[in-house]
Protein backbone atom coordinates (compact mmCIF):
# COMPACT_ATOMS: atom_id res chain seq x y z
CA UNK A 1 0.00 0.00 0.00
CA UNK A 2 1.33 3.45 -0.94
CA UNK A 3 2.43 5.52 2.02
CA UNK A 4 2.01 8.82 0.14
CA UNK A 5 -1.16 9.64 -1.77
CA UNK A 6 -1.60 12.36 -4.40
CA UNK A 7 -4.38 14.83 -5.13
CA UNK A 8 -4.19 16.24 -8.66
CA UNK A 9 -5.29 19.85 -9.12
CA UNK A 10 -5.44 19.85 -12.93
CA UNK A 11 -9.18 20.55 -13.10
CA UNK A 12 -9.13 23.56 -10.74
CA UNK A 13 -6.04 25.21 -9.34
CA UNK A 14 -3.78 24.50 -12.31
CA UNK A 15 -5.73 26.53 -14.83
CA UNK A 16 -6.71 29.09 -12.19
CA UNK A 17 -3.01 29.73 -11.63
CA UNK A 18 -1.77 29.49 -15.22
CA UNK A 19 -4.50 30.99 -17.37
CA UNK A 20 -6.99 32.84 -15.20
CA UNK A 21 -9.43 29.94 -14.59
CA UNK A 22 -10.60 29.79 -18.20
CA UNK A 23 -10.71 26.03 -18.87
CA UNK A 24 -14.16 24.94 -20.03
CA UNK A 25 -15.79 21.65 -19.08
CA UNK A 26 -15.69 20.38 -22.67
CA UNK A 27 -11.89 20.36 -22.39
CA UNK A 28 -12.07 18.30 -19.17
CA UNK A 29 -14.55 15.55 -19.99
CA UNK A 30 -12.62 13.74 -22.79
CA UNK A 31 -9.84 12.77 -20.36
CA UNK A 32 -11.92 11.92 -17.30
CA UNK A 33 -11.90 8.18 -18.03
CA UNK A 34 -8.10 8.10 -17.77
CA UNK A 35 -8.08 10.44 -14.75
CA UNK A 36 -10.51 8.08 -13.05
CA UNK A 37 -8.13 5.14 -13.59
CA UNK A 38 -5.09 6.73 -11.93
CA UNK A 39 -5.94 6.08 -8.28
CA UNK A 40 -5.59 9.63 -6.98
CA UNK A 41 -6.67 10.29 -3.40
CA UNK A 42 -8.86 13.00 -4.94
CA UNK A 43 -9.18 15.33 -7.91
CA UNK A 44 -9.66 18.98 -7.06
CA UNK A 45 -12.24 20.05 -9.63
CA UNK A 46 -14.52 22.74 -8.22
CA UNK A 47 -14.66 25.81 -6.02
CA UNK A 48 -12.07 28.53 -5.73
CA UNK A 49 -12.42 30.94 -8.64
CA UNK A 50 -13.97 28.37 -11.00
CA UNK A 51 -17.52 29.35 -10.03
CA UNK A 52 -16.94 33.07 -10.65
CA UNK A 53 -15.05 32.49 -13.89
CA UNK A 54 -17.67 30.08 -15.24
CA UNK A 55 -20.52 32.60 -15.11
CA UNK A 56 -18.43 35.75 -15.66
CA UNK A 57 -16.32 34.66 -18.62
CA UNK A 58 -17.32 31.20 -19.87
CA UNK A 59 -21.13 31.45 -19.98
CA UNK A 60 -21.11 28.06 -18.28
CA UNK A 61 -23.19 26.81 -15.37
CA UNK A 62 -20.77 25.72 -12.61
CA UNK A 63 -23.35 23.39 -11.08
CA UNK A 64 -23.70 21.55 -14.39
CA UNK A 65 -19.92 21.19 -14.53
CA UNK A 66 -19.93 19.57 -11.10
CA UNK A 67 -22.70 17.13 -12.03
CA UNK A 68 -20.99 16.14 -15.30
CA UNK A 69 -17.64 15.59 -13.61
CA UNK A 70 -19.22 13.52 -10.86
CA UNK A 71 -20.88 11.28 -13.46
CA UNK A 72 -17.60 10.94 -15.37
CA UNK A 73 -15.44 10.17 -12.29
CA UNK A 74 -17.31 7.41 -10.44
CA UNK A 75 -14.20 6.00 -8.72
CA UNK A 76 -12.45 9.22 -7.74
CA UNK A 77 -13.36 11.68 -5.01
CA UNK A 78 -14.05 15.23 -6.20
CA UNK A 79 -12.62 17.91 -3.96
CA UNK A 80 -13.81 21.50 -3.83
CA UNK A 81 -12.15 24.55 -2.28
CA UNK A 82 -14.60 26.42 -0.04
CA UNK A 83 -13.84 29.77 1.60
CA UNK A 84 -15.66 29.15 4.87
CA UNK A 85 -18.23 31.85 5.58
CA UNK A 86 -17.34 33.50 2.23
CA UNK A 87 -18.34 30.34 0.34
CA UNK A 88 -17.24 31.28 -3.21
CA UNK A 89 -18.06 34.97 -3.13
CA UNK A 90 -16.32 38.01 -1.69
CA UNK A 91 -18.39 38.62 1.42
CA UNK A 92 -19.66 36.69 4.41
CA UNK A 93 -23.02 34.97 4.00
CA UNK A 94 -25.67 34.17 6.57
CA UNK A 95 -25.48 30.72 8.12
CA UNK A 96 -28.60 29.50 6.28
CA UNK A 97 -27.00 30.29 2.90
CA UNK A 98 -23.80 28.52 3.93
CA UNK A 99 -25.77 25.45 4.98
CA UNK A 100 -27.80 25.40 1.76
CA UNK A 101 -24.70 25.80 -0.41
CA UNK A 102 -22.80 22.96 1.26
CA UNK A 103 -25.84 20.67 1.16
CA UNK A 104 -26.38 21.35 -2.55
CA UNK A 105 -22.70 20.95 -3.46
CA UNK A 106 -22.62 17.58 -1.68
CA UNK A 107 -25.76 16.46 -3.51
CA UNK A 108 -24.39 17.53 -6.91
CA UNK A 109 -21.02 15.79 -6.56
CA UNK A 110 -18.55 17.13 -3.98
CA UNK A 111 -16.92 14.38 -1.90
CA UNK A 112 -14.24 16.39 -0.07
CA UNK A 113 -14.81 19.89 1.27
CA UNK A 114 -11.47 21.65 1.67
CA UNK A 115 -12.56 24.53 3.88
CA UNK A 116 -10.39 27.52 4.73
CA UNK A 117 -10.68 31.04 5.99
CA UNK A 118 -8.46 33.76 4.55
CA UNK A 119 -7.64 35.05 8.04
CA UNK A 120 -7.41 31.62 9.73
CA UNK A 121 -10.22 32.71 12.02
CA UNK A 122 -11.76 29.46 13.37
CA UNK A 123 -15.09 31.23 13.93
CA UNK A 124 -15.46 31.55 10.16
CA UNK A 125 -15.20 27.74 9.76
CA UNK A 126 -18.07 26.83 12.03
CA UNK A 127 -21.11 27.16 9.75
CA UNK A 128 -19.47 25.42 6.79
CA UNK A 129 -18.01 22.64 8.95
CA UNK A 130 -21.33 22.01 10.70
CA UNK A 131 -23.11 21.85 7.35
CA UNK A 132 -20.52 19.50 5.84
CA UNK A 133 -20.83 17.15 8.84
CA UNK A 134 -24.53 16.74 8.12
CA UNK A 135 -23.78 15.61 4.55
CA UNK A 136 -21.41 12.87 5.72
CA UNK A 137 -18.74 14.07 3.30
CA UNK A 138 -15.02 14.38 4.09
CA UNK A 139 -14.10 17.65 5.83
CA UNK A 140 -10.58 18.93 5.27
CA UNK A 141 -9.61 22.02 7.25
CA UNK A 142 -7.01 24.12 5.46
CA UNK A 143 -4.61 26.44 7.24
CA UNK A 144 -3.53 29.39 5.08
CA UNK A 145 0.27 29.52 5.28
CA UNK A 146 2.14 32.81 5.53
CA UNK A 147 5.58 33.93 6.67
CA UNK A 148 5.15 36.87 8.99
CA UNK A 149 6.18 37.56 12.59
CA UNK A 150 2.71 36.40 13.62
CA UNK A 151 2.69 33.05 11.79
CA UNK A 152 4.69 30.51 13.76
CA UNK A 153 4.76 26.71 14.11
CA UNK A 154 3.19 27.14 17.53
CA UNK A 155 0.30 29.12 16.02
CA UNK A 156 -0.24 26.54 13.27
CA UNK A 157 -0.27 23.71 15.85
CA UNK A 158 -2.85 25.61 17.89
CA UNK A 159 -5.05 26.03 14.80
CA UNK A 160 -4.66 22.35 13.88
CA UNK A 161 -5.87 21.30 17.32
CA UNK A 162 -8.86 23.63 17.02
CA UNK A 163 -9.84 22.19 13.64
CA UNK A 164 -9.40 18.59 14.75
CA UNK A 165 -11.62 19.30 17.75
CA UNK A 166 -14.47 20.67 15.61
CA UNK A 167 -14.49 17.54 13.46
CA UNK A 168 -12.03 17.90 10.59
CA UNK A 169 -11.26 14.53 8.95
CA UNK A 170 -7.94 15.76 7.58
CA UNK A 171 -5.77 18.87 7.67
CA UNK A 172 -4.21 20.81 4.80
CA UNK A 173 -1.33 23.26 4.89
CA UNK A 174 -2.34 25.65 2.12
CA UNK A 175 0.84 27.31 0.83
CA UNK A 176 -0.77 29.43 -1.87
CA UNK A 177 2.33 31.53 -2.59
CA UNK A 178 5.12 28.94 -2.60
CA UNK A 179 6.56 30.27 0.66
CA UNK A 180 6.90 26.97 2.53
CA UNK A 181 10.61 26.11 2.54
CA UNK A 182 11.67 22.44 2.54
CA UNK A 183 13.20 22.24 5.99
CA UNK A 184 10.60 24.50 7.57
CA UNK A 185 7.95 22.28 5.99
CA UNK A 186 9.63 19.24 7.55
CA UNK A 187 9.56 20.84 11.01
CA UNK A 188 5.96 21.99 10.59
CA UNK A 189 4.68 18.55 9.54
CA UNK A 190 6.59 16.87 12.40
CA UNK A 191 4.98 19.25 14.90
CA UNK A 192 1.50 18.75 13.42
CA UNK A 193 1.80 14.94 13.42
CA UNK A 194 2.59 15.07 17.13
CA UNK A 195 -0.35 17.37 17.83
CA UNK A 196 -3.19 15.80 15.82
CA UNK A 197 -4.11 12.27 14.77
CA UNK A 198 -5.62 13.00 11.35
CA UNK A 199 -4.06 12.85 7.84
CA UNK A 200 -2.09 15.88 6.71
CA UNK A 201 -2.08 17.14 3.12
CA UNK A 202 0.43 19.63 1.70
CA UNK A 203 -0.56 22.20 -0.93
CA UNK A 204 2.38 24.24 -2.23
CA UNK A 205 2.60 26.35 -5.38
CA UNK A 206 5.74 26.20 -7.53
CA UNK A 207 5.94 29.98 -7.91
CA UNK A 208 9.22 30.44 -6.01
CA UNK A 209 10.86 27.24 -7.28
CA UNK A 210 10.85 25.39 -3.94
CA UNK A 211 7.77 23.16 -4.17
CA UNK A 212 9.30 19.87 -5.34
CA UNK A 213 11.89 19.92 -2.55
CA UNK A 214 9.23 21.02 -0.07
CA UNK A 215 6.94 18.11 -0.95
CA UNK A 216 9.81 15.64 -0.57
CA UNK A 217 10.77 16.91 2.87
CA UNK A 218 7.14 17.03 4.01
CA UNK A 219 6.66 13.42 2.91
CA UNK A 220 9.76 12.44 4.87
CA UNK A 221 8.25 14.18 7.92
CA UNK A 222 5.07 12.13 7.65
CA UNK A 223 2.70 14.05 5.34
CA UNK A 224 0.03 11.64 4.12
CA UNK A 225 -1.19 13.39 0.95
CA UNK A 226 0.51 15.78 -1.48
CA UNK A 227 -1.05 18.15 -4.01
CA UNK A 228 0.42 17.91 -7.51
CA UNK A 229 -0.54 18.77 -11.10
CA UNK A 230 -0.05 16.76 -14.27
CA UNK A 231 3.21 17.99 -15.81
CA UNK A 232 1.81 19.83 -18.83
CA UNK A 233 -0.02 22.23 -16.48
CA UNK A 234 2.61 22.25 -13.72
CA UNK A 235 5.31 24.63 -12.47
CA UNK A 236 5.37 28.41 -12.90
CA UNK A 237 2.50 29.73 -10.78
CA UNK A 238 0.99 26.25 -10.67
CA UNK A 239 2.29 23.22 -8.71
CA UNK A 240 4.85 20.40 -8.73
CA UNK A 241 4.48 17.88 -11.58
CA UNK A 242 2.62 14.69 -10.67
CA UNK A 243 4.91 12.47 -12.74
CA UNK A 244 8.02 14.02 -11.21
CA UNK A 245 6.83 13.26 -7.68
CA UNK A 246 5.81 9.72 -8.68
CA UNK A 247 9.31 9.05 -10.04
CA UNK A 248 11.08 10.68 -7.08
CA UNK A 249 9.23 8.42 -4.64
CA UNK A 250 9.37 5.26 -6.77
CA UNK A 251 11.08 2.44 -4.93
CA UNK A 252 11.17 4.35 -1.66
CA UNK A 253 8.99 4.05 1.46
CA UNK A 254 6.93 6.90 -0.05
CA UNK A 255 6.15 5.12 -3.35
CA UNK A 256 2.79 6.36 -4.67
CA UNK A 257 2.19 3.23 -6.74
CA UNK A 258 0.79 5.29 -9.65
CA UNK A 259 1.28 4.26 -13.30
CA UNK A 260 3.71 6.68 -14.96
CA UNK A 261 2.64 5.62 -18.47
CA UNK A 262 -1.01 6.46 -17.78
CA UNK A 263 0.07 9.79 -16.36
CA UNK A 264 2.09 10.53 -19.49
CA UNK A 265 -1.01 9.94 -21.63
CA UNK A 266 -2.92 12.43 -19.49
CA UNK A 267 -0.05 14.92 -19.74
CA UNK A 268 -0.09 14.65 -23.53
CA UNK A 269 -3.81 15.43 -23.61
CA UNK A 270 -3.48 18.55 -21.46
CA UNK A 271 -0.43 19.68 -23.45
CA UNK A 272 -2.76 20.12 -26.41
CA UNK A 273 -5.58 21.61 -24.32
CA UNK A 274 -3.23 24.26 -22.95
CA UNK A 275 -2.75 25.65 -26.45
CA UNK A 276 -6.41 26.73 -26.46
CA UNK A 277 -5.74 29.24 -23.70
CA UNK A 278 -2.52 30.89 -24.82
CA UNK A 279 -4.12 34.33 -24.74
CA UNK A 280 -4.66 34.01 -20.98
CA UNK A 281 -1.24 32.63 -20.07
CA UNK A 282 0.63 34.35 -17.29
CA UNK A 283 4.14 35.57 -18.13
CA UNK A 284 5.30 34.19 -14.77
CA UNK A 285 6.32 30.76 -16.05
CA UNK A 286 9.63 30.26 -14.25
CA UNK A 287 10.63 30.79 -10.63
CA UNK A 288 9.75 34.27 -9.40
CA UNK A 289 11.59 34.90 -6.15
CA UNK A 290 10.05 38.36 -5.75
CA UNK A 291 7.13 36.45 -4.29
CA UNK A 292 9.26 35.57 -1.26
CA UNK A 293 8.76 39.24 -0.32
CA UNK A 294 5.36 40.10 -1.83
CA UNK A 295 3.77 36.71 -0.91
CA UNK A 296 1.36 36.97 -3.85
CA UNK A 297 -0.32 33.58 -4.49
CA UNK A 298 -0.01 31.90 -7.87
CA UNK A 299 -3.60 32.42 -8.98
CA UNK A 300 -3.41 36.11 -8.19
CA UNK A 301 -0.37 36.85 -10.37
CA UNK A 302 -2.04 36.20 -13.73
CA UNK A 303 -5.13 38.13 -12.63
CA UNK A 304 -3.03 41.02 -11.33
CA UNK A 305 -1.30 41.34 -14.70
CA UNK A 306 -4.64 41.55 -16.48
CA UNK A 307 -6.01 44.06 -13.99
CA UNK A 308 -3.03 46.37 -14.42
CA UNK A 309 -3.29 46.08 -18.19
CA UNK A 310 -6.97 47.07 -17.95
CA UNK A 311 -5.96 50.17 -16.00
CA UNK A 312 -3.26 51.05 -18.54
CA UNK A 313 -0.62 50.50 -15.86
CA UNK A 314 1.20 47.32 -16.94
CA UNK A 315 4.54 49.01 -16.24
CA UNK A 316 3.73 49.29 -12.52
CA UNK A 317 3.78 45.57 -11.67
CA UNK A 318 7.01 45.78 -9.65
CA UNK A 319 5.78 48.78 -7.68
CA UNK A 320 2.52 46.97 -6.93
CA UNK A 321 4.33 43.83 -5.77
CA UNK A 322 6.36 45.94 -3.32
CA UNK A 323 3.26 47.80 -2.15
CA UNK A 324 1.44 44.53 -1.45
CA UNK A 325 3.91 43.80 1.36
CA UNK A 326 3.17 47.22 2.89
CA UNK A 327 -0.60 46.81 2.65
CA UNK A 328 -0.45 43.31 4.11
CA UNK A 329 1.38 44.63 7.18
CA UNK A 330 -0.98 47.61 7.54
CA UNK A 331 -4.01 45.30 7.29
CA UNK A 332 -2.80 43.09 10.17
CA UNK A 333 -0.80 40.51 8.20
CA UNK A 334 -3.69 38.52 6.68
CA UNK A 335 -2.46 35.50 4.69
CA UNK A 336 -2.79 36.32 0.99
CA UNK A 337 -5.48 33.97 -0.27
CA UNK A 338 -8.92 34.67 -1.73
CA UNK A 339 -10.55 36.99 -0.83
CA UNK A 340 -7.83 38.72 1.26
CA UNK A 341 -5.36 38.45 -1.63
CA UNK A 342 -7.75 40.33 -3.94
CA UNK A 343 -8.47 42.90 -1.24
CA UNK A 344 -4.81 43.53 -0.45
CA UNK A 345 -3.72 43.31 -4.10
CA UNK A 346 -6.35 45.73 -5.39
CA UNK A 347 -5.63 48.16 -2.57
CA UNK A 348 -1.94 48.00 -3.47
CA UNK A 349 -2.84 48.89 -7.08
CA UNK A 350 -4.92 51.85 -5.90
CA UNK A 351 -2.12 52.97 -3.57
CA UNK A 352 0.35 52.98 -6.46
CA UNK A 353 -2.08 54.78 -8.77
CA UNK A 354 -3.55 57.33 -6.32
CA UNK A 355 -1.33 57.49 -3.25
CA UNK A 356 -1.41 55.35 -0.13
CA UNK A 357 -5.00 54.87 1.15
CA UNK A 358 -6.30 57.95 -0.67
CA UNK A 359 -8.89 55.60 -2.18
CA UNK A 360 -10.04 52.63 -0.10
CA UNK A 361 -12.13 49.88 -1.72
CA UNK A 362 -15.32 48.84 0.05
CA UNK A 363 -13.74 45.47 0.81
CA UNK A 364 -10.63 47.12 2.29
CA UNK A 365 -12.88 49.16 4.53
CA UNK A 366 -14.69 46.03 5.71
CA UNK A 367 -11.46 44.14 6.36
CA UNK A 368 -9.98 47.02 8.36
CA UNK A 369 -13.19 47.30 10.40
CA UNK A 370 -13.21 43.60 11.30
CA UNK A 371 -16.10 42.54 9.08
CA UNK A 372 -14.09 39.62 7.69
CA UNK A 373 -12.93 38.41 11.11
CA UNK A 374 -9.86 38.77 13.28
CA UNK A 375 -6.54 39.45 11.55
CA UNK A 376 -3.39 37.90 13.05
CA UNK A 377 -1.84 41.23 14.07
CA UNK A 378 -2.73 44.85 14.92
CA UNK A 379 -3.56 47.05 11.91
CA UNK A 380 -2.41 50.50 10.85
CA UNK A 381 -4.47 52.77 13.13
CA UNK A 382 -4.78 55.56 10.56
CA UNK A 383 -6.13 53.17 7.93
CA UNK A 384 -8.56 51.68 10.47
CA UNK A 385 -9.71 55.19 11.44
CA UNK A 386 -10.55 55.98 7.80
CA UNK A 387 -12.51 52.74 7.49
CA UNK A 388 -14.47 53.26 10.71
CA UNK A 389 -15.33 56.84 9.72
CA UNK A 390 -16.67 55.62 6.39
CA UNK A 391 -18.82 52.99 8.10
CA UNK A 392 -19.78 55.36 10.94
CA UNK A 393 -18.52 52.86 13.52
CA UNK A 394 -16.83 53.74 16.80
CA UNK A 395 -14.58 50.67 17.02
CA UNK A 396 -13.57 47.50 15.20
CA UNK A 397 -15.89 44.49 15.20
CA UNK A 398 -14.56 41.78 17.55
CA UNK A 399 -17.37 39.18 17.50
CA UNK A 400 -18.00 36.58 14.78
CA UNK A 401 -18.95 38.75 11.79
CA UNK A 402 -21.65 36.37 10.56
CA UNK A 403 -23.57 36.92 13.81
CA UNK A 404 -24.58 40.30 12.35
CA UNK A 405 -26.05 38.75 9.19
CA UNK A 406 -29.72 37.76 9.47
CA UNK A 407 -31.00 34.67 7.67
CA UNK A 408 -31.09 35.61 4.00
CA UNK A 409 -31.79 32.56 1.83
CA UNK A 410 -35.52 33.28 1.41
CA UNK A 411 -34.80 36.91 0.52
CA UNK A 412 -32.20 35.85 -2.06
CA UNK A 413 -34.64 33.29 -3.47
CA UNK A 414 -37.23 36.03 -3.98
CA UNK A 415 -34.68 38.26 -5.71
CA UNK A 416 -33.56 35.39 -7.95
CA UNK A 417 -37.17 34.73 -9.00
CA UNK A 418 -37.53 38.38 -10.02
CA UNK A 419 -34.28 38.31 -11.96
CA UNK A 420 -35.30 35.14 -13.78
CA UNK A 421 -38.92 36.26 -14.19
CA UNK A 422 -40.36 33.04 -12.81
CA UNK A 423 -42.29 31.75 -9.82
CA UNK A 424 -40.07 28.67 -9.54
CA UNK A 425 -36.33 28.65 -9.27
CA UNK A 426 -33.76 25.95 -8.60
CA UNK A 427 -31.65 26.01 -5.45
CA UNK A 428 -28.59 26.10 -7.69
CA UNK A 429 -29.76 29.29 -9.43
CA UNK A 430 -30.55 30.95 -6.11
CA UNK A 431 -27.05 30.14 -4.88
CA UNK A 432 -25.47 31.35 -8.14
CA UNK A 433 -27.32 34.65 -7.72
CA UNK A 434 -26.28 34.78 -4.05
CA UNK A 435 -22.60 34.37 -4.90
CA UNK A 436 -22.48 37.01 -7.65
CA UNK A 437 -25.67 39.13 -7.77
CA UNK A 438 -24.11 41.62 -10.20
CA UNK A 439 -22.89 38.99 -12.67
CA UNK A 440 -25.59 36.30 -12.40
CA UNK A 441 -28.45 38.24 -14.09
CA UNK A 442 -26.48 38.64 -17.30
CA UNK A 443 -25.37 35.02 -17.13
CA UNK A 444 -28.96 33.82 -16.74
CA UNK A 445 -29.93 35.75 -19.89
CA UNK A 446 -27.13 34.25 -21.96
CA UNK A 447 -26.95 30.76 -20.45
CA UNK A 448 -29.02 29.15 -23.21
CA UNK A 449 -26.38 30.16 -25.76
CA UNK A 450 -23.98 27.66 -24.20
CA UNK A 451 -20.36 27.96 -23.09
CA UNK A 452 -17.77 29.92 -25.03
CA UNK A 453 -15.22 27.98 -27.06
CA UNK A 454 -11.55 28.84 -27.17
CA UNK A 455 -10.54 26.36 -29.89
CA UNK A 456 -10.34 27.57 -33.49
CA UNK A 457 -12.57 25.51 -35.78
CA UNK A 458 -12.30 25.62 -39.58
CA UNK A 459 -15.38 26.77 -41.42
CA UNK A 460 -17.22 23.86 -43.03
CA UNK A 461 -16.05 24.04 -46.68
CA UNK A 462 -17.89 22.76 -49.71
CA UNK A 463 -17.04 19.10 -50.39
CA UNK A 464 -13.64 18.81 -52.04
CA UNK A 465 -12.30 15.54 -53.45
CA UNK A 466 -9.46 14.16 -51.35
CA UNK A 467 -7.20 14.25 -54.35
CA UNK A 468 -7.70 17.98 -54.79
CA UNK A 469 -6.72 19.73 -51.53
CA UNK A 470 -7.21 23.46 -51.22
CA UNK A 471 -4.25 25.44 -52.55
CA UNK A 472 -1.74 26.21 -49.81
CA UNK A 473 -1.59 29.86 -50.87
CA UNK A 474 -5.28 30.51 -50.07
CA UNK A 475 -6.33 32.39 -46.92
CA UNK A 476 -7.26 30.17 -43.99
CA UNK A 477 -10.70 30.67 -42.43
CA UNK A 478 -11.67 29.91 -38.86
CA UNK A 479 -14.69 30.51 -36.65
CA UNK A 480 -13.77 31.70 -33.17
CA UNK A 481 -16.34 32.08 -30.41
CA UNK A 482 -15.68 34.95 -28.01
CA UNK A 483 -18.05 35.53 -25.10
CA UNK A 484 -20.86 33.71 -26.88
CA UNK A 485 -20.43 35.46 -30.27
CA UNK A 486 -19.00 33.80 -33.41
CA UNK A 487 -16.44 35.61 -35.56
CA UNK A 488 -14.96 34.60 -38.90
CA UNK A 489 -11.18 35.02 -38.79
CA UNK A 490 -9.41 35.08 -42.17
CA UNK A 491 -5.62 34.74 -42.01
CA UNK A 492 -3.44 35.34 -45.07
CA UNK A 493 -0.78 32.63 -45.55
CA UNK A 494 2.83 33.45 -44.85
CA UNK A 495 4.75 34.67 -47.85
CA UNK A 496 1.66 35.53 -49.92
CA UNK A 497 1.16 39.28 -50.02
CA UNK A 498 0.94 41.33 -46.86
CA UNK A 499 0.26 39.53 -43.57
CA UNK A 500 -3.43 40.31 -42.96
CA UNK A 501 -5.88 38.99 -40.40
CA UNK A 502 -9.54 39.94 -40.87
CA UNK A 503 -12.16 39.48 -38.15
CA UNK A 504 -15.85 39.66 -39.16
CA UNK A 505 -18.92 38.89 -36.99
CA UNK A 506 -20.85 35.81 -38.13
CA UNK A 507 -24.56 36.59 -38.72
CA UNK A 508 -26.77 34.74 -36.25
CA UNK A 509 -28.96 32.06 -37.83
CA UNK A 510 -31.74 33.03 -35.44
CA UNK A 511 -32.20 36.14 -33.33
CA UNK A 512 -30.34 35.81 -30.04
CA UNK A 513 -32.02 37.14 -26.91
CA UNK A 514 -30.75 40.59 -26.09
CA UNK A 515 -31.08 42.81 -23.07
CA UNK A 516 -33.02 46.02 -23.21
CA UNK A 517 -30.93 48.73 -24.89
CA UNK A 518 -28.83 50.86 -22.60
CA UNK A 519 -28.69 54.58 -23.38
CA UNK A 520 -25.38 55.82 -24.64
CA UNK A 521 -23.22 57.78 -22.26
CA UNK A 522 -23.93 61.50 -22.38
CA UNK A 523 -21.31 64.19 -22.78
CA UNK A 524 -20.78 66.82 -20.05
CA UNK A 525 -22.59 70.10 -20.65
CA UNK A 526 -19.48 72.08 -19.90
CA UNK A 527 -21.23 74.14 -17.26
CA UNK A 528 -20.52 71.99 -14.21
CA UNK A 529 -17.89 70.00 -12.32
CA UNK A 530 -17.19 66.67 -13.99
CA UNK A 531 -16.63 63.54 -11.88
CA UNK A 532 -14.32 61.15 -13.78
CA UNK A 533 -13.80 57.45 -13.13
CA UNK A 534 -10.41 57.02 -11.45
CA UNK A 535 -10.03 53.49 -12.88
CA UNK A 536 -11.46 51.22 -15.55
CA UNK A 537 -14.35 49.10 -14.33
CA UNK A 538 -18.14 48.75 -14.30
CA UNK A 539 -20.53 51.35 -12.94
CA UNK A 540 -22.69 49.12 -10.75
CA UNK A 541 -24.97 51.60 -8.95
CA UNK A 542 -25.60 55.21 -8.04
CA UNK A 543 -25.22 56.39 -4.46
CA UNK A 544 -27.94 59.05 -4.80
CA UNK A 545 -30.91 59.69 -7.08
CA UNK A 546 -30.56 61.51 -10.39
CA UNK A 547 -30.90 65.25 -9.83
CA UNK A 548 -30.27 65.01 -6.07
CA UNK A 549 -28.63 67.88 -4.22
CA UNK A 550 -25.33 66.54 -2.86
CA UNK A 551 -22.65 67.83 -0.53
CA UNK A 552 -18.95 67.59 -1.22
CA UNK A 553 -17.71 64.18 -0.06
CA UNK A 554 -21.03 62.40 -0.63
CA UNK A 555 -20.71 58.95 -2.23
CA UNK A 556 -22.45 59.37 -5.59
CA UNK A 557 -21.29 56.37 -7.64
CA UNK A 558 -20.00 52.87 -6.90
CA UNK A 559 -17.93 51.11 -9.53
CA UNK A 560 -16.55 47.58 -9.56
CA UNK A 561 -12.90 47.40 -10.54
CA UNK A 562 -10.66 44.36 -10.22
CA UNK A 563 -13.55 42.53 -8.47
CA UNK A 564 -13.59 45.12 -5.68
CA UNK A 565 -16.03 47.97 -5.09
CA UNK A 566 -14.84 51.57 -5.11
CA UNK A 567 -16.89 54.53 -3.96
CA UNK A 568 -16.64 57.76 -5.97
CA UNK A 569 -17.45 60.91 -4.04
CA UNK A 570 -18.70 64.33 -5.05
CA UNK A 571 -15.87 66.84 -5.26
CA UNK A 572 -18.16 69.83 -4.80
CA UNK A 573 -21.71 70.62 -3.68
CA UNK A 574 -24.59 70.95 -6.13
CA UNK A 575 -27.17 69.11 -8.20
CA UNK A 576 -25.92 65.84 -9.74
CA UNK A 577 -26.58 64.65 -13.27
CA UNK A 578 -25.35 61.16 -14.22
CA UNK A 579 -23.75 60.76 -17.62
CA UNK A 580 -23.34 56.96 -17.67
CA UNK A 581 -26.05 54.32 -17.05
CA UNK A 582 -25.53 51.61 -14.44
CA UNK A 583 -24.08 48.38 -15.81
CA UNK A 584 -21.79 50.27 -18.20
CA UNK A 585 -18.13 49.38 -18.68
CA UNK A 586 -16.18 52.59 -18.15
CA UNK A 587 -12.66 53.62 -18.96
CA UNK A 588 -10.22 55.33 -16.65
CA UNK A 589 -10.90 59.11 -16.59
CA UNK A 590 -14.23 58.72 -18.41
CA UNK A 591 -16.78 61.35 -17.30
CA UNK A 592 -19.38 59.63 -15.08
CA UNK A 593 -21.39 62.53 -13.70
CA UNK A 594 -21.60 66.29 -13.60
CA UNK A 595 -22.41 68.50 -10.62
CA UNK A 596 -23.99 71.88 -11.33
Amino acid sequence: MATVKLTDLVLRDAHQSLFATRMVTSDMLPITDKLDQVGYWALEAWGGATFDSAIRFLNEDPWERLKKLKAALPRTKIMMLLRGQNLLGYRHYADDVVAKFVETAAKDGVDVFRIFDALNDPRNFKAATDAAKKTGKHIQAAISYATTPFHTIEKYVELAKDYATVGADSLCIKDMSGLLKPYEGYDLVKALKKAVDIPIEIHSHATTGMSVATLVKCAEAGADILDTVISSLAMGTSHSPTETMVEIFKGTPYDTGLDINLLLEIAAYFREVRKHYKQFESSFLGADTRILVSQVPGGMLSNLEGQLKEQGASDKIDAVLKEIAVVQKDFGYPPLVTPSSQIVGTQAVFNVLFGRYNKLTGESIDLLAGKYGACPAPKNPEAVKKALETLKLEKEITHRPADDIPQEYEKLEGEAKKVLGTDRVTVEDVLTYAMFPKVAPDFFKKRSQGPVQFTAEPLAPAPVPAAAPAPSNQPAKYVVNVNGADYTVVVSPAGVGPAVTTVVPVPATSPAPVAAPVPAAAAPSGGGTVIPSPVAGTLIRYGVAEGAQVASGTTVIIIESMKMELEIKATTAGKIHFLVPTGTQVASQQALAEIQ
